[in-house]
């Protein structure tokens, strides 16, 4: 299983593009995202070429290849234009024996064991690290508005190995 893990398009068409092109290049067999894909949030600034139609318009095509969670920017009516759920605050993906939760970040962490993978987004910064409870947490950072000097990114899960990688 080859999956292509982002999270915060926060309506940006320039980076939704940017992060098609890399799933195309990559040749993933899922998207999954992390939430807040339209709209960019009252408290960020407006990311490049904010258009979110134009982001739903690329990304509905790829519906049955996207597996989304909702973000804290995510609403109601968001679900209205898109071709595939993101009303689901959480959602697991199995890979073999391995269980990889995903998840926006901004609500609490659902039971997990150790082994698991926890894979949030929400802070705009990267992160990779185990946790003391022994599962592995990992943040792609974001598509269009990152934070902490980080780089617009994305996570790559292939062959069991997660591979942060940049736009």
């Amino acid at each position: 299983m080859k999956l292509l893990i982002a999270s915060d398009i926060h309506g940006s068409a320039y980076w939704c593009r940017k992060m098609l092109e890399a799933f195309e290049n990559e040749g993933a067999d899922k998207l999954v995202l992390l939430g807040d894909i339209l709209y960019h949030g009252p408290r960020n600034p407006l990311p490049d070429e904010y258009a979110p139609k134009d982001v739903f318009e690329m990304l509905n095509p790829l519906a049955d290849k996207i597996v989304a969670v909702r973000g804290n920017c995510d609403s109601e009516v968001d679900q209205m234009v898109l071709d595939f759920n993101v009303s689901s605050d959480y959602a697991e993906l199995w890979d073999g024996g391995k269980k990889i939760t995903i998840s926006h970040g901004h609500r609490l962490v659902p039971p997990l064991g150790c082994g698991d993978v926890y894979i949030t987004g929400h802070t705009h910064v990267p992160l990779n690290v185990v946790e003391k409870e022994g599962y592995l947490h990992l943040n792609p950072g974001s598509v269009s508005l990152p934070k902490e000097n980080s780089a617009h990114g994305y996570i790559l899960y292939d062959n069991g190995e997660f591979i942060f990688k940049s736009l």
